[in-house]
């Protein structure tokens, strides 16, 4: 039998059992929640085959085959432990840290994390909320993302099909959304009462704040449209953060995970900056800006002000740092500080891991940074919050 939930598709399959609360099958983002004796099949495409219940980039995986040789470990940005849980659930079924990272990433777009991941929230300056993700696999130094993603829920899993299926790296507007509709994802609206209502409150209070400068009228006291004025020295403006950008409104979910067979896969999803100008990207599918991951080194993930971030690729800096020798605390650390060098205003949070399960963050003008992750060697999922610097005054 099938149903719709929220413009989600699930299959009952009362036939079907696993343990646990979440399976995985391969690119096809199937998850299953066990209630009672019957397990909830949700799929992101039309068509599934039982025989891609592992990615068909790593082969078929016998479950007593697998050696844990090394030691298994989800982490992410914020305090998001349902969806280390997710991603930690699927990594004991299915032996695959790309699995775990799109799984865990898309319990945050299904819980609307902060109302800044998924569905239902930051609207652009029209009201329509737009989607953010990639995914990075270690082993093959793949990527699959997808920017100003329109009226498709699913972002970290879009982002794995064109990973998947395509040579490409990146797909983003109406064409990213063509893009999933081909590939079997259901369009829907992104937009909710709780959205619609921050939108219109944004229209009442005249359109404060915005990402606006150097136009007419003056953006600080009214809304568009806008019109350009020249700049006094058109050859340079000066260097300023968006300071309305902090963890109330900017809670990119980042990730990494490492398989039992050292496979590392990092990824992240967002629905960017409130009221961005429509059409923006921020940093969280860029590579080596919202993640980035080296095999046999280790990963990172950046979480902020990304139109600052991008600037610097921290993730990939601080894994670069993390290659030559440096712990990933002093790696987040180094990385961080080279924007504060130059934007000391802005705010965000980089999050390093490497391939001994060793972690470290580093974090600028937040109140704290907490971060979740759960390894071979917890029993459960636990925090940790970073105190942060700063650098604002």
């Amino acid at each position: 039998m099938m149903v719709f939930i929220n413009n989600w598709r699930f299959y009952i399959l009362p036939f079907l059992s696993f343990s646990g609360s979440i399976f995985v099958f391969g690119r096809n983002s199937i998850i299953f929640n066990q209630i009672g004796s019957t397990d909830i099949y949700a799929s992101n495409r039309n068509q599934f085959k039982f025989q891609d219940a592992i990615s068909k980039t790593e082969g078929n995986v016998n479950e007593a085959q697998v050696e844990d040789s090394f030691q298994e470990l989800v982490i992410n940005t914020w305090s998001f432990s349902n969806a280390t849980k997710a991603g930690w659930n699927v990594l004991q079924k299915t032996h695959s840290a790309l699995d775990a990272v799109e799984i865990g990433c898309m319990q945050c777009e299904i819980e609307q994390c902060d109302g800044t991941v998924g569905y239902g929230g930051s609207p652009d300056e029209t009201g329509e909320t737009t989607l953010d993700a990639m995914i990075m696999d270690g082993p093959t130094h793949d990527v699959g993302a997808v920017g100003d993603l329109r009226r498709v829920k699913q972002a970290i899993s879009v982002a794995r099909a064109v990973m998947t299926h395509t040579t490409h790296t990146m797909l983003v507007g109406d064409a990213a959304t063509s893009f999933a509709l081909e590939m079997g994802f259901p369009e829907s609206n992104l937009t909710t009462m709780k959205s619609r209502q921050i939108y219109e409150n944004w229209r009442g209070a005249n359109c404060q704040p915005n990402f606006h400068r150097n136009v007419t009228p003056d953006p600080k006291k009214f809304c568009g449209p806008y019109k350009p004025i020249p700049s006094r020295n058109t050859d340079r403006v000066e260097a300023t953060a968006n300071k309305y950008i902090s963890k109330d409104n900017h809670d990119t979910i980042g990730m990494i995970a490492i398989d039992s067979k050292g496979r590392i896969a990092g990824g992240t999803s967002t629905n960017g900056a409130n009221h961005k100008v429509p059409g923006r990207v921020g940093d969280s599918p860029i590579t080596g800006a919202g993640a980035y991951v080296e095999q046999g080194v280790g990963g990172a993930v950046a979480t902020g002000d990304g139109d600052v971030m991008m600037r610097f690729v921290p993730s990939f800096h601080a894994v670069m740092l993390m290659s030559s020798g440096m712990k990933p605390d002093a790696a987040a650390k180094t990385a961080v500080a080279k924007i504060i060098n130059k934007y000391p205003q802005f705010s965000g949070a980089l999050l390093a891991v490497d391939m001994n399960g060793n972690m470290g963050a580093a974090c600028n003008n937040i109140d704290g940074f907490p971060y979740t992750y759960r390894t071979s060697k917890d029993s459960e999922v636990k925090t940790v919050t970073v105190k942060c610097s700063h650098s604002n005054s």
